[in-house]
């Protein structure tokens, strides 16, 4: 199940949808404009982020969510090669040391995940 609100500022599915290392994208609305995102499942806990690199601004994936270096370690930006930290979204390696990447807020709720903007 996947499913957003009336307004698209909450993304929903069931967390069991999510197996660990894996990766899932969706959609927020924000501001009257739709800012696509994706949530990682880590050793069990989840993730989000907007999907935006903050080195130049472009999307992460290249291919349609991939995510994940190829030891499934880091999360990696198709473009520029930087590298972060799955729970973190800080960059360990590439041309944004240091920077991190958007973070949103991930609940688990009776076994459904609910992303939203930070307040």
């Amino acid at each position: 199940m996947e499913a957003q609100d009336d307004e698209g500022a909450v993304w929903r599915c069931e967390a069991d949808t999510l197996p660990l290392g894996r990766t899932a994208k969706f959609h927020l609305r924000q501001r009257g404009r739709s800012v696509e995102g994706f949530i990682v499942n880590v050793k069990g806990r989840f993730h989000a982020y907007v999907n935006r690199c903050p080195h130049a601004g472009t999307a992460l994936d290249l291919w349609p969510n991939e995510f994940l270096t190829e030891d499934g370690r880091y999360l990696i930006c198709s473009t520029h090669g930087a590298i972060f930290e799955q729970a973190t979204g800080i960059c360990v390696e590439g041309p944004c040391p240091g920077a991190r990447l958007e973070s949103l807020v991930v609940e688990l709720d009776s076994g459904v995940l609910v992303v939203r903007w930070p307040s």
